[in-house]
């Protein structure tokens, strides 16, 4: 009787694993990429250890987040301390240069992810808080730009010593002031934020266990076990779970649905906001590919994704045959028919595992994880 249960149970987990390594093959078997790219593309001098995720206020102010270390992933630059950059869009030839954090924040351990700007627009500008001054970084270049009518805070994943932590800062001059660290034991392993209200988001973990080995078994055997965490000073709550690797998250322009990407998925989650800030799911999207961080272009309320057609050139780096980049636009997302088009593909050779794309005024830039970043003109 023990050795028939013994051979039940070896049954099972041979079944098991055999469904989890087609489901791998699936994940991360590489589709063809054929080359797409618009009429005038360049890659952005001084952004060359990625940018994973990017931000873009109302007025073309765009926040860059980059150097990010991330386990089991290359790194372009590995000794080397994340930052942020800030771009400004409205220029012919837009530059970027890091932005310096000040208020006694550990630079030396920053390793920046999701990032999401918020506009106070309760509050007064940046501006009139330092008596009409504007503070400009050695780094920053002699131009200027538009200032947010309002006080700007700038939210930041942080994975300091392997931890998961989220970092409000608030944006004066052209510096960024570090004001609190939020921990809690729910945001465990969180990817990236959505703010829609002073110190209220939901994040996304990317995975279910914390342990490095024991995520990366998670991760090659795609459980579909992260989730949704919904934060604010008063409340911490799971408000969505059941999703392959929960990646990039952000929200509609009327703000009444969140859309998640789901990575080992190939898919886009659309979820409808309740007032109790608790989420349900509308409708899922299947891309047939991996999809990162996602961005809403305001004008529109087209959904621009970065994804990585090849997952398994990711996994295993080889830069004689680096991964891919890939954008796509999802227009009329919440229609029967959603229209998928894919506006820039490219084998590795101009750009390597791209994570994010965003637009503004019919200019698009495309970052990655730890690779360069493109520039172009839509």
């Amino acid at each position: 009787m023990a050795k028939l249960l013994a051979l039940m149970v070896l049954g099972l987990v041979l079944a098991f694993l055999g469904e989890r390594f087609v489901t791998f093959r699936q994940v991360y078997t590489p589709h063809q990429v054929h080359p797409v790219e618009p009429p005038s593309c360049h890659l952005i001098q001084g952004l060359e250890n990625g940018s994973e995720d990017i931000d873009i206020l109302p007025n073309g102010l765009a926040f860059i987040s980059t150097g990010l270390k991330y386990p089991g992933m290359h790194s372009s630059a590995p000794d080397k301390p994340g930052e942020i950059f800030l771009m400004d869009l409205n220029g012919d030839d837009p530059r970027a240069w890091a932005l310096p954090i000040r208020n006694g924040f550990d630079t030396q351990s920053f390793n920046p992810h999701g990032i999401n700007a918020f506009t106070d627009k309760d509050s007064s500008s940046a501006k009139e808080d330092q008596g009409g001054e504007e503070a400009r970084s050695e780094e920053a270049p002699e131009q200027t730009f538009s200032w947010p009518d309002h006080v700007v805070y700038l939210y930041v994943v942080n994975h300091p010593q392997g931890k998961s932590t989220v970092e409000i800062f608030r944006f004066e001059g052209d510096s960024l002031f570090h004001l609190k660290t939020i921990t809690h034991e729910l945001l465990s392993s969180v990817n990236d934020i959505v703010v829609l209200g002073p110190e209220q988001f939901y994040a996304t973990n990317d995975h279910y266990f914390t342990h490095e080995f024991l995520a990366s078994l998670e991760l090659y055997l795609c459980l579909p076990w992260t989730n949704v965490i919904y934060y604010s000073p008063g409340e911490v709550k799971e408000v969505a779970n059941g999703l392959s690797f929960a990646n990039g998250i952000t929200v509609s322009p009327d703000r009444k649905y969140i859309y998640v990407a789901a990575v080992t998925s190939h898919s886009i989650h659309v979820m409808k906001r309740h007032d109790n800030w608790t989420l349900t799911q509308e409708k899922v999207l299947n891309l047939g590919t991996l999809v990162d961080n996602l961005s809403v272009d305001p004008a529109t309320g087209d959904i621009w994704a970065g994804c990585h057609p090849s997952g398994k050139k990711l996994l295993m780096y080889d830069p004689a045959d680096p991964p891919g980049s890939e954008v796509l636009r999802i227009q009329r997302l919440l229609s029967p028919t959603p229209t998928v088009t894919r506006v820039y593909a490219n084998n590795g050779s101009v750009l390597q595992g791209s994570t994010v794309a965003v637009v503004y005024n019919k200019k698009l830039l495309v970052g990655t994880l730890f690779h360069k970043t493109l520039y172009c003109d839509l």
